[in-house]
């Protein structure tokens, strides 16, 4: 039995073997009709042939024992047609009906929907089987105009693109294949032009329309917007569709003007920049996309400038005349009021618009005298500060913004200044004058009347406009202009004699400072307030020895002259 089996089984494989050695040899079955075997099919596909449909495809074209006997790869171009406008055989006329572009497809097409009983010429022979591979490049149709697919909108545009504004832009350029052509990011640089005015391929002149900074969009345009039946010439063959993937950075018409936004005024504004003004502000700097190129904050320091004179670009120019102190605003400048088509070089690219946002700390004129407001007066003032007085008063001092500088609450103790001395900044002097005590005030002191453009290294920047809150505490009644000393009763006529205590007719150093000290204990003279009375006394003597020996003989010891005799100073 298990022979028989075996015998039996060797008999099915011998004759298995004869059907497929037959099979081999055997001429090839007819077809009724094309067979279409889908080689490659890609994930998405956005469009598909339709009869009247312009196509550009590669193909290899074969006999079915694989012999090959047309290629399009071989002449370095692809096949491009209408479709099923019979300018293919039927069969391919029909095959390609229905692929998406990078699809491949394996395409048997009998004699009859190819070139029949006739072939064609020496190349294909009467009643041949046509294998084609054929791979779908770009599909378009006379009809088509741009077709744009938004994939991101910024949450804010306050601005489109329209008719004859500058652009700036990034794209990556392609075929309807996904080939690459072209890219500004390659090049490190946005495309930078007018639309809708022909400087672009008509494509691009209208699928830049409507966009909003930072917006990106894909555009795809048919041959007929974007280089034609010719191409390019190297990249971009002749009858290609082309997908543009754009990101709009910057946008502005030469017609612009600056913008000011955002604004936060504060209260009360009594006074707003004009024409002149000297502005110390911060200052965030970007561009439209929101590319940061500077900032004032980072250099933890303002910047200081007169402000409608030009010393800063136009469009800031205009951007901080008829501002508050403390005021907040959005500064958007064009690039012809800016930088313009050249730029700043690594920071800020050529015909970029620049965004500011700006904090006024604060401004002055050079005309600016100081601003005096009494706060606080007591109704019993019998006596004001002048000139030479010894006062000594409270004060808190900031800038404009309220950043503390210093405050004599802090030390529990006046300051002291003799006024007139030069010995506070001269806008303190002024705030000082005509003041009773117990008076309150606050003053704004302009820079050169204060620290001026130096300031004071970590305490006062420089320029600054300086805030006092002062309060006047004592005051002591000062000399005369122009005396250190006076007498409070009538001068001794034996005022050398009473100097000269050892009688050798001069008087040391020490005979006079003893002699003038007694006076001021005694209450018969009075040295000037506020200063040290050994060195004014050392300025006396001085005064008195002519010869500068160190001794002052009766010759050289006279009276001021010019003065009424109860008040002479030596």
């Amino acid at each position: 039995m298990a022979v028989k089996m075996t015998q039996c089984v060797h008999r099915v494989l011998y004759l298995s073997v004869l059907v497929a050695f037959a099979a081999c040899n055997a001429p090839p079955v007819p077809l009724d009709d094309i067979i279409i075997e889908k080689t490659f099919v890609p994930e998405q596909c956005g469009r598909a042939v339709k009869v009247g449909d312009y196509v550009r495809y590669h193909y290899n074209g074969m006999f079915p024992d694989g012999k090959k006997f047309d290629s399009s790869y071989d002449r370095g171009s692809t096949y491009n047609v209408y479709v099923g406008k019979k300018q293919l055989i039927e069969g391919m006329d029909r095959a390609l009906v229905g692929m998406c572009v990078n699809e491949r497809r394996l395409v048997k097409i009998p004699p009859q929907l190819a070139y029949g009983k006739q072939g064609y010429g020496d190349i294909i022979p009467p009643d041949s089987i046509l294998h084609f591979d054929v791979l779908l490049l770009d599909v378009w149709n006379p009809e088509d105009g741009v077709q744009i697919n938004t994939y991101y909108t910024p949450p804010i545009c306050s601005r489109k693109v329209e008719v004859s504004d500058y652009v700036r832009y990034h794209y990556n350029g392609t075929l309807l294949d996904g080939t690459l052509f072209d890219s500004s990011h390659t090049r490190l640089r946005t495309y930078d032009t007018y639309v809708g005015i022909g400087w672009l391929i008509a494509g691009m002149d209208q699928g830049l329309l409507g966009m909003c900074v930072g917006e990106r969009r894909i555009i795809t345009m048919p041959p007929s917007l974007g280089y034609g039946e010719n191409g390019d010439g190297s990249d971009i063959p002749g009858q290609a569709s082309l997908v543009f993937d754009v990101v709009l950075l910057d946008l502005h018409n030469p017609r612009d003007s600056i913008t000011v936004t955002n604004q936060q005024v504060p209260e009360p504004c009594t006074r707003k920049t004009v024409a002149g003004d000297f502005v110390r502000y911060h200052y965030n700097g970007s561009l439209l996309d929101g590319t940061f190129f500077d900032s004032s904050y980072s250099r933890n320091r303002t910047y200081d400038t007169y402000v409608g004179r030009g010393y800063v670009i136009a469009g800031m120019d205009e951007g901080l005349i008829g501002v508050c102190i403390g005021e907040r605003r959005t500064i958007t400048i064009p690039p012809h009021l800016a930088y313009g088509e050249e730029g700043t070089g690594t920071k800020i690219p050529g015909s970029a618009v620049l965004v500011f946002d700006v904090h006024i700390i604060d401004f002055h004129n050079p005309s600016d005298s100081t601003e005096i407001t009494v706060t606080y007066k007591p109704e019993v003032c019998d006596k004001q500060t002048k000139k030479g007085d010894f006062v000594k008063y409270h004060y808190n001092a900031s800038l404009m913004d309220g950043s503390p500088i210093d405050s004599t609450y802090n030390y529990g103790k006046t300051y002291n200044i003799v006024l007139g001395a030069n010995q506070v900044v001269p806008g303190m002097e002024d705030g000082l004058k005509d003041m009773c005590v117990g008076e309150r005030r606050h003053l704004v002191i302009p820079p050169h009347l204060g620290y001026g453009e130096m300031g004071v290294t970590d305490e006062v920047p420089g320029s600054a406009v300086l805030l006092f809150d002062i309060e006047l505490m004592e005051v002591e009644e000062g000399l005369p202009e122009g005396y250190m000393f006076i007498w409070n009763e009538d001068v001794s006529p034996d005022l050398f004699t009473e100097m000269d205590v050892d009688q050798n007719k001069q008087v040391e150093p020490s005979e006079f400072t003893d002699y003038i000290m007694r006076q001021v204990t005694e209450g018969k003279g009075r040295l000037a307030p506020g200063f040290d009375p050994y060195r004014i006394i050392d300025n006396m003597f001085s005064n008195q020895d002519r010869n500068g020996d160190g001794k002052i003989t009766e010759a050289e010891f006279k009276l001021k002259a010019d003065e009424a005799a109860a008040h002479d100073e030596l």
